[in-house]
């Protein structure tokens, strides 16, 4: 029997509103009440995008025949509104649907707790991007140190940020491990996905795929394009659209060495980007601008490409035409 894709509602599991039987029964007071949309804001520095994609649209058409399955998570704000704990998707769903309430549980949440809920209440979702799982990260790592977790400190070579011992929590566990831990991954991918934080945003936008050049940098490599200042990282990235080539992770890493000897050039990087890789083929490479006024707006570099391969194709069959004439 075929397997049937696994669709994307947004929703959290019910664990990650209740994650225990004591928890339950410590909040059984609460109760699903109904708020006006508007006066729930995003979560302060939330991680993950909102977007009309695919999946938001098979949400929509859920919410739509369904309605909500799951009330959204939020916390009381001081100026009477609300903070978006777990529903982002689900708020947007029901805003494009033109709904101006939304159900809700209102819970008493300091900004720690609010956190790591936040996160593990989205971080098993399926099309996540790698940026996002970064943030995403090192921000429950963050919220782990002030909740009082044993925290080391970890080199900056490793993880670029640094952090001081506490004086309470599980002696003998460092914080990165507790949360490679609790998600299931790596000390050293953990590390990974929080060094892609120190990435510019448009070397970010390359590693997740949604450049606007529909350019995409593989993960090892950006990591290494992570230790880059922030000029030599948007000199890095103006190169890339320039000559329509991305670097291998062996020039990523020599990029890197220079970079932390105060030796890496722009010079360096535009030649090193000029040559071509063993897996690459010439290319024609422009800017999109020069091209962009010939095209509706809304037209996708993808359906650019595609128009452009069209007419092409119909001038060489003309032109065939005319030479056998």
């Amino acid at each position: 029997m075929a397997t049937l894709p696994k669709l994307d509602l947004g929703l959290p599991t019910y664990d990650s509103l209740f994650s225990t039987e004591e928890e339950r029964q410590e909040t059984s007071a609460e109760k699903v009440t109904t708020i006006p949309i508007d006066k729930i804001t995003d979560f302060k520095g939330h991680p993950f995008h909102v977007t009309m994609d695919e999946d938001m649209a098979k949400l929509i058409d859920s919410i739509k025949e369904n309605d909500m399955l799951m009330p959204a998570l939020v916390r009381p704000k001081e100026d009477g509104t609300y903070e978006m704990i777990s529903g982002h998707r689900r708020k947007f769903a029901l805003s494009q649907l033109g709904r101006k309430e939304m159900n809700v549980i209102v819970r008493n949440l300091d900004d720690d707790q609010a956190t790591i809920l936040m996160v593990d209440s989205n971080i098993q979702r399926e099309n996540i991007y790698p940026s996002e799982r970064g943030y995403a990260y090192k921000m429950r790592l963050e919220a782990m140190k002030h909740q009082g977790k044993k925290i080391e400190e970890i080199p900056d070579d490793e993880l670029g940020i640094e952090y001081t011992k506490s004086t309470c929590g599980q002696v003998g566990h460092k914080s990165i491990d507790l949360l490679a831990n609790d998600l299931g991954e790596s000390r050293k991918q953990v590390q990974r996905f929080i060094r892609l934080t120190y990435l510019v945003e448009p070397l970010q936008k390359m590693v997740d795929g949604r450049h606007e050049n529909e350019i995409k940098i593989a993960f090892n490599p950006a990591v290494e394009l992570s230790y880059l200042t922030q000029s030599e990282q948007y000199d890095l990235a103006n190169a890339i659209v320039e000559n329509q080539r991305t670097p291998s992770l062996a020039q990523c890493q020599e990029f890197k060495r220079l970079s932390h000897d105060g030796e890496l050039t722009t010079e360096f990087i535009d030649d090193t980007l000029s040559e071509e890789k063993p897996n690459q083929r010439e290319k024609l490479s422009f800017q999109m601008k020069e091209i962009d006024q010939y095209f509706p707006k809304d037209f996708t570099p993808g359906k650019k490409k595609d128009l452009m391969i069209h007419l092409l194709e119909n001038w060489a069959k003309k032109r065939s035409r005319e030479q056998e004439r």
